[in-house]
């Protein structure tokens, strides 16, 4: 018999313990949350047919940078590449970046020591001006105490005394010091044309200092990419027939893989802008240019130099120089590989960062690309590297596709036919001229045998009246029934005048 008092305190502990062993169960237990932040990871190696996950929000069909690969429910073909050949296109593959990167970073400090240079030359500048002015204002000092001297000369002798105690006060004057009691204007210019001096002399040998940082910087980093550049191109040119049956491997791959990606001119109703358009006809005019580090054109281009040369001539100059800097500028307009229109920017990257970007191209349709791929090429179309491609860009928007773009040809050749419909108006002016005066002139050429065969021609009037029912040939009776009372002799004499009368005027 359990106490009253006691049956709270037991129920409490009872329950306590039935709660202890449900949370204590270890089949529904969850995994502990780890103690550090976990690692970012690196890019994947690119090894043919390769899905990264990630589409992020954005323009239609917006992607993650660096995760481009196949699109779900695609199984895109395999690299096709040699065992033996992965090592070899491994350290070619790393080289190539490693050459990319460096050239970006060579053209970041040749940006950074061409603007130094200016700067210093701004502050050249401003220095000879602050000394010119420290100049001027002496002179006026020395102007202020010679006209103080020849003041004091024409006074008289009792106030000349007094005016030389004054000699001390021209002197600070001359020497910018302030005078006695306070700083005259004189003296005041020349104190500030000497800091202002003082300034200039200062940031100019700040500027000859940033010069000269950045010459060594550029220096350094030139060297070290051409280090890295006869190496890629000794590696090439070593194993050039190899890689010439490995890059055709290659490009098999990838334009299996593009089979994903590549669709028409049109995405979601959309076409490529106009400039666009222009700065991919730009592009691929300079086909054959050869490769030029920090060549802008027009015969000569780097990776990022055709790109911004071919948007710079569609009217387009927002863009930065450097390929990792252009990224960066047009990173809010990502797309998706399976939305890219031509015109778009294609970056290629050896890391999973935007800074880790080496080389960019252009995208031209149908899976293809226009570049300039590296030191000892040519600005050529080369098929979308996908499985390497870091993102895409679009750099001036899209535009809506035109409505119904196939009946404007059609109604074009339309309104021709309007032009044919006169036609019918010259034929009845041709009618009507033409046959009066065919019907006119052989009337005489009849009329004037009848006259010449013999002078029985009364018969004549009998037969004229034929064409009576004319009105035009009613005429003709009277002047055939005059000559029938005269005598034969003059009737064929007054016919035959009639008639060369008539004749010259149906000639005429």
């Amino acid at each position: 018999m359990i106490s009253p008092v006691l049956r709270p305190a037991l129920w409490s502990a009872l329950l306590g313990a039935v709660a202890a062993a449900a949370l204590a169960t270890p089949a529904w237990a969850e995994p502990p949350l780890p103690d550090t932040v976990p690692d970012a990871g690196s890019r994947p190696v690119a090894a043919g047919g390769l899905r990264l996950p990630g589409s992020v929000p954005g323009l239609p069909g917006a992607a993650a940078p660096g995760g481009f690969g196949t699109t779900p429910g695609t199984t895109p073909g395999a690299a096709t590449a040699n065992p033996g050949d992965g090592p070899l296109i491994a350290q070619i593959n790393a080289v190539d970046a490693l050459v990319g990167q460096l050239g970006d970073d060579l053209l970041k400090v040749k940006g950074e020591r061409d603007e130094a240079r200016a700067q210093l030359a701004l502050a050249a500048t401003e220095l000879q001006r602050a000394h010119e002015a420290l100049l001027r204002a002496q002179e006026s000092a020395k102007a202020a105490a010679a006209d103080a001297v020849k003041a004091a000369a024409a006074l008289p002798p009792g106030e000349f005394g007094a005016d030389l105690r004054d000699f001390s006060t021209l002197q600070r004057i001359t020497r910018g010091d302030k005078a006695e009691g306070a700083t005259t204007a004189v003296a005041g210019e020349v104190a500030r044309a000497n800091a202002a001096e003082q300034i200039a002399r200062e940031a100019h040998a700040a500027a000859e200092a940033r010069v000269q940082d950045r010459n060594a910087a550029y220096a350094t980093a030139e060297a070290a990419l051409h280090r890295q550049e006869a190496t890629l191109l000794k590696l090439r040119k070593d194993n050039a027939a190899r890689l010439i049956e490995i890059e055709k491997r290659e490009d098999a791959a990838e334009q299996r893989i593009g089979t994903s990606y590549v669709n028409s001119q049109s995405v979601s109703g959309l076409v490529a802008d106009p400039r666009a358009l222009a700065a991919v006809r730009y592009a691929l005019a300079q086909l054959g240019d050869p490769y030029l580090w920090a060549a802008e054109g027009p015969n000569r281009f780097d990776c990022s130099g055709l790109m911004l040369a071919a948007y710079q001539s569609a009217g387009y100059r927002d863009l930065p120089r450097v390929s990792r800097d252009q990224y960066y500028a047009t990173r809010s307009r990502t797309v998706d590989p399976a939305a890219l229109l031509p015109g778009d920017l294609l970056f290629f990257a050896s890391g999973s960062s935007w800074q880790s970007i080496h080389h960019v191209a252009m995208y031209i349709g149908g899976g293809k690309m226009v570049e300039a791929p590296r030191t000892g090429d040519v600005v050529k179309i080369s098929v979308v590297r996908w499985t390497r491609l870091y993102a895409a860009t679009r750099v001036v928007g899209a535009v809506p596709a035109p409505a119904s773009p196939v009946p404007l040809p059609t109604r074009t050749t339309t309104p021709p036919k309007p032009s044919t419909t006169p036609k019918p108006t010259p034929t009845p002016t041709r009618t009507a001229t033409p046959k009066p005066t065919r019907t006119a002139t052989p009337k005489p050429t009849t009329t004037k045998p009848s006259p010449s065969t013999s002078p029985s021609t009364s018969p004549s009037p009998s037969t004229s009246p034929s064409p009576t029912p004319s009105p035009s040939t009613s005429p003709s009776p009277e002047t055939s029934t005059e000559p029938a009372p005269t005598t034969s002799s003059v009737a064929p004499t007054d016919s035959a005048s009639e008639a060369t009368s008539g004749s010259p005027s149906a000639t005429s």
